[in-house]
């Protein structure tokens, strides 16, 4: 029987979390140069200003939001071709591999096996989702703000960049009452004020 999430039956204008961790839940991050180089890896296939390069995804994969972790990474991604997400994850984790390899003076492989992906078919997972990956560095008592490897503070405003789609999630705020978000003032409301355990709303969504 297939791991669960290991089947990829992709769709275009399909949503999905895409994730993996290295082998033997060993760190695929060892320091701040590992986490800067997977996420330029990131920008430079879906950078939009980068549209005339050959190699560019960014008219086929939008990266809605990402967080990595020391020994995991978290992607939520929306698929516009029905091959993007294929050509994104391999284009981004074979060059992370020889990075690292390189850097580190080793073979083989990094990750454990290949990649999880599983398709979100409903808003309310979308947006739990969202949270769920920008809350992954969170402890209690830390703030997630201070974590510079996700996406949460591009969705505050202190960066930008052009390869991040974050309106995708914080245009339901716009529309909160119209909504189950009504009683959320701000996306970031959303995330820090949250009390409760995700549960079974993304057991099948997250890692094994």
């Amino acid at each position: 029987m297939p791991a669960k999430n290991s089947v990829k039956q992709f769709i275009e204008n399909g949503y999905y979390h895409l994730y993996n961790r290295g082998v033997e839940k060993r760190n695929i991050f060892i320091d701040e140069q590992d986490y800067l180089v997977f996420i330029n890896y990131l920008k430079k296939y879906l950078d939009p200003t980068l549209g005339s390069d050959p190699k560019s995804l960014a008219n086929e994969v939008d990266l809605i939001a990402f967080c990595l972790m020391p020994n995991h990474f978290h992607l939520l991604t929306k698929q516009n071709t029905q091959t993007g997400i294929t050509k994104l994850m391999r284009a981004v984790c074979t060059t992370y591999v020889m990075y690292f390899n390189r850097k580190y003076n080793r073979v083989g492989t990094l990750f454990q096996g290949k990649y999880k992906a599983a398709i979100i078919m409903d808003d309310i997972y979308l947006l739990h989702l969202s949270r769920y990956i920008h809350l992954n560095p969170y402890y209690p008592g830390s703030d997630p703000k201070t974590y510079n490897y996700s996406s949460y503070n591009y969705y505050l405003g202190s960066r930008n960049a052009p390869w991040l789609k974050s309106a995708e999630i914080l245009d339901f705020f716009k529309t909160a009452q119209k909504t189950s978000l009504k009683d959320c003032l701000s996306y970031q409301s959303f995330v820090e004020d949250y009390n409760e355990s995700p549960g079974d709303i993304l057991e099948a969504l997250t890692l094994e």
